[in-house]
């Protein structure tokens, strides 16, 4: 069998890009990698990419030079955990307070991980975890 390697990119839809944009950038702190229309992409760790997806316009078939991607959309919050030092959990926890942005659950995993979860404006659950989550982080 053939072997995957990793997760490259993950998609979450919203329902205003703009407001995403001021979440993900502006409170989040990532940078972007790609901005049109209908979708921003993210740069995560250097690594991995936060696809955001205006709902509903990628519903069609779309055409580039390269070739096709098929239709795809969600609805429904979603989740996304992203991976965090561990001496940079405060940081985290002092960041989200001030801005304003609830933390709703917090867990402390057996293998000695520890995440938070809040939520972007558009419902998904974000997690931030530290290492231990997994056998493989």
């Amino acid at each position: 069998m053939p072997r995957l390697n990793r997760i490259v990119e993950t998609a979450l839809y919203v329902d205003d890009l703009d407001r995403a944009r001021v979440f993900y950038e502006d409170k989040l702190g990532l940078a972007p990698l790609l901005k049109t229309k209908t979708l921003f992409a993210y740069d995560i760790g250097g690594s991995t990419v936060l696809l955001l997806f205006q709902r509903g316009a990628s519903l069609q078939t779309q055409s580039a030079a390269g070739g096709t991607i098929p239709p795809h959309d969600g609805s429904g919050p979603l989740h996304i955990a992203f991976a965090i030092d561990p001496d940079e959990l405060a940081a985290w926890e002092a960041k989200l307070e001030q801005l304003g942005i609830a933390v709703e659950g917090r867990m402390q995993w057996e293998r000695g991980s520890t995440s938070l979860y809040f939520r972007d404006p558009d419902g998904h659950l974000l997690e931030l975890a530290t290492p231990g989550l997994w056998r493989t982080y």
